[in-house]
């Protein structure tokens, strides 16, 4: 969307996982990669309308107005029924929110808060949005000491960081794969792009840290994790690496019946990439059973 608004699948008012701090974290609708692993893939689409949501609303929150399928929030028990119906992995509850609007919510917490992360789906996606959003923070004085970051998978051209960084304090970049064929695999695009992106965030100094998914048999094979490390060295070896753990949680399709990704094998990891002198590595806080 444009003109100042975006499709917000969701926010959190208060959050201490989506980077530094106490964070607002606003996550928009749409996303250029189709991970098999994704543990929001309602979040990847963009509603077609089709009505299938409406036929299973128990409460009567979702119904079509002509074509359009218009979602009611004060009936809406968030069961979430709607989004294991949508056949186009969307979410049908999305708020069209405007750059006031947020603007207004931040103004409610912000007492509490240290910054605003805009996740997704894909943030970028939504780059005049987040232009303009920035932008009306950094001049707000009130708002003004809120660091503002994006979490990323990095698909994104040069020209497109450089339209954003300027108002931009951090990026949490995700790297889903090394390997090519893997990664096409795994996403459904090539890494290219967001090699790219790591280099040309580290080398602006924007770049918060490296966000590495570990799969088993996919992506916890000592090549990958070899690659992990060439790359972060390569940026600075003050480079802060987050391992995360693929779980069950929120996965749709064949990814969901893969084996977890056991603890020691992430520790494992951890250790290789501290030894070769990598003075960041972050381990995933909660570990589910």
């Amino acid at each position: 969307m444009s003109d100042g608004v975006a499709a917000v699948s969701k926010f959190l008012t208060w959050s201490v996982v989506d980077g530094p701090g106490n964070r607002f974290v606003l996550f928009l609708q749409g996303c250029n990669y189709h991970c098999v692993t994704c543990h929001n893939p309602h979040t990847i689409g963009v509603c077609s309308d089709c009505g299938a949501c409406v036929a299973v609303c128990p409460s009567g929150a979702l119904k079509k107005s002509g074509r359009k399928v218009v979602h009611d929030p004060g009936p809406c028990i968030s069961c979430d029924s709607c989004l294991s119906a949508c056949p186009t992995r969307a979410n049908p509850m999305v708020r069209r929110m405007t750059v006031n609007d947020v603007l207004e919510l931040l103004r409610r917490n912000a007492p509490f808060l240290n910054g605003l992360t805009v996740s997704g789906g894909e943030a970028t996606l939504h780059l005049d949005f987040l232009i303009d959003l920035f932008t009306a923070i950094k001049a707000a004085p009130d708002l003004a000491h809120l660091t503002l970051f994006i979490d990323s998978n990095g698909n994104l051209p040069a020209e497109g960081w450089q339209r954003v960084l300027p108002v931009t304090d951090g990026v949490m970049l995700d790297i889903k794969a090394f390997d090519p064929e893997r990664h096409r695999r795994l996403t459904g695009a090539d890494n290219d792009l967001s090699l790219a992106s790591a280099r040309l965030l580290a080398e602006a100094g924007k770049l918060y840290e490296l966000r590495f998914l570990m799969i088993p048999g996919e992506t916890d094979s000592p090549e990958e994790i070899s690659a992990l490390s060439a790359l972060a060295h390569e940026l600075g070896p003050h480079t802060r690496l987050r391992l995360n753990a693929f779980q069950h949680h929120g996965v749709r399709g064949p990814a969901a019946t893969w084996a977890p990704m056991p603890r020691a094998g992430v520790e494992a990891a951890a250790g290789v990439l501290q030894a070769s002198g990598l003075a960041e590595v972050v381990l995933p806080s909660v570990w589910l059973p």
